[in-house]
């Protein structure tokens, strides 16, 4: 439904656009220094371990996973996962996206509150992303009666998900800020190779952002939706 409403295309289109500017500038900048090697000839999964045991996190694994750009930390498992090209790769894309997922799993041992919030709001994110949808689509069948009841159960939904988009933006910019730091403190990387790492997360960051710029602008459209189905 929303799809054929002008004005849904109003509040999507900035956020659809921002979203492919992220993309594109994560892709080209994470391509040009992904060819670019480090002094140290240190792989991904090298650098994050030894920022890892420098925290006294050995019992945390670092392990390869298929996929491109799929690195993440998982706090359930306690485990770090990286890309193939991150994980064996010696470039300063490779050490950055991987000192990063390491600077998560300080947040973690630190009890760093933007990230146990986030972790504490997962199970309703999970339901939400599953769920506003479909309510909304059930009471537009159901007629304009039960639309202007359902809709607001819709924006709550997604309100849930704005919510999440809100917390993790904080919660990357951190991890990147923590990774930098460690990799500098360690020696991991060596002055003039800071700013391919800083290009790196940054790129990375911006995606966030989209993301977050687009939830909002979905919401507010939802918002505008249940204000007018109350007239």
């Amino acid at each position: 439904m929303m799809s054929f409403d002008p004005l849904y295309w109003i509040f999507a289109l900035p956020g659809l656009l921002l979203g492919l500017w992220a993309q594109f500038k994560l892709h080209s900048t994470y391509g040009k220094y992904i060819q670019v090697p480090t002094q140290s000839g240190l792989t991904g999964a090298e650098a994050a371990r030894r920022i890892l045991d420098r925290a006294g996190l050995r019992n945390v694994p670092v392990e390869m996973v298929e996929g491109r750009l799929s690195d993440h930390y998982d706090p359930t498992k306690r485990a770090l996962f990286l890309s193939p090209e991150n994980f064996q790769g010696r470039s300063i894309a490779a050490v950055g996206v991987a000192a990063h997922e390491a600077g998560h799993a300080l947040q973690h041992q630190a009890a760093y509150g933007l990230f146990n919030l986030r972790m504490a709001l997962v199970p309703a994110t999970q339901f939400a992303s599953y769920a506003w949808g479909g309510i909304l689509l059930l009471g537009w069948f159901l007629g304009r009666a039960f639309f202007a009841k359902f809709i607001l159960l819709a924006v709550g939904l997604f309100a849930v998900l704005t919510l999440f988009q809100l917390v993790t933006l904080p919660v990357e910019y951190d991890a990147s800020r923590r990774a930098k730091q460690q990799l500098s403190q360690l020696g991991l990387i060596h002055p003039g190779e800071s700013e391919g790492v800083q290009k790196v997360l940054g790129a990375a960051a911006l995606t966030y952002v989209a993301v977050l710029v687009s939830s909002v602008l979905e919401l507010l459209y939802l918002l505008s939706m249940a204000r007018d189905n109350r007239r």
